[in-house]
């Protein structure tokens, strides 16, 4: 079946789906972006996504392209169109087409607007958190305020690479000696007194909605949640590690640079943690 795209006003098929050259997102990287999940129909921490949508483009003095319950209609059509059930919705603005040059474009220059969907497979996600991922270490070469969420993910992506060409799932990005995050989810670690750590929201890393949500869920499950920068080190020896995204959920990790991680299996933590985040998530 041919994939479906909205892109500023019209629905297309993605193959002839095209944005104009002059695209400052194409130009600059001047852009933000959001995924979304939808399991069996019910968008999952869609509110959460959507206000950090709306932070980002704030942060960077960028107009909507269109209000939240517009947004939400298209969206759906969008998954509507693809007839998905499970699904992973892909949405990007850019501060629109203008001649390139470094300054923002005139005021009332149109936003642009992509939107997209594809299939999520829930249960190939389960599968692997059964077994949990590999990760390797890169360094955290990215700009100064990865908390806004754009397009300029070159940095993420060559640490992407890495993993993939090590045959790692991941990669914790580490800047002075401290791990951050990872090239695309939230890195969190189990310590020895069963509390799990992750690096607080700053200007460092972009602050998770699955990681709020997770957060959350530790909370009802009586799981102490602290919130402080930790090392290379202490992650390879921590009795957990375990990662958090949109499209990971709650993802236990087993080895990090080829260091076993435990018992190198799956930890109870990350594994109840994963449940409950399902499980608060599917409800809505």
């Amino acid at each position: 079946m041919t994939r479906i795209a909205y892109v500023n006003g019209q629905y297309v098929p993605q193959s002839a789906a095209t944005v104009h050259i002059e695209d400052r997102g194409y130009q600059f990287a001047d852009g933000v972006y959001e995924v979304c999940i939808v399991v069996n129909g019910r968008y999952w921490d869609m509110e959460g996504h959507l206000a950090r949508l709306q932070r980002s483009l704030n942060e960077l003095q960028m107009a909507a392209p269109m209000d939240i319950e517009a947004l939400k209609v298209v969206m759906g059509e969008v998954v509507r169109r693809n007839r998905l059930k499970n699904a992973l919705v892909y949405m990007q603005v850019t501060r629109g087409v203008a001649p390139r040059n470094h300054p923002f474009p005139p005021e009332g220059t149109r936003p642009s607007l992509v939107i997209t969907a594809r299939r999520f497979d829930l249960d190939q996600s389960d599968a692997k958190a059964k077994t949990g991922v590999s990760v390797i270490s890169q360094p955290d070469i990215r700009w100064g305020r990865v908390d806004i969420k754009t397009v300029g993910l070159l940095p993420n992506a060559l640490a992407k690479q890495a993993a993939a060409e090590a045959g790692a799932a991941e990669a914790l990005l580490v800047r002075d000696g401290v791990v951050t995050e990872c090239s695309s989810s939230n890195a969190w670690i189990v310590d020895e007194t069963g509390a799990i750590v992750t690096h607080p929201k700053t200007n460092r890393i972009l602050g998770g909605i699955t990681r709020q949500t997770a957060i959350a869920c530790a909370e009802e499950l009586q799981i102490k949640v602290i919130e402080r920068p930790f090392t290379l080190e202490e992650a390879k020896a921590a009795p957990e590690v375990f990662i958090t995204s949109a499209t990971s959920f709650v993802m236990p990790v087993i080895s990090v640079d080829g260091v076993r991680i435990g018992s190198g299996k799956p930890g109870p933590v990350a594994m109840r943690l994963r449940e409950a985040y399902k499980a608060r998530a599917a409800r809505g």
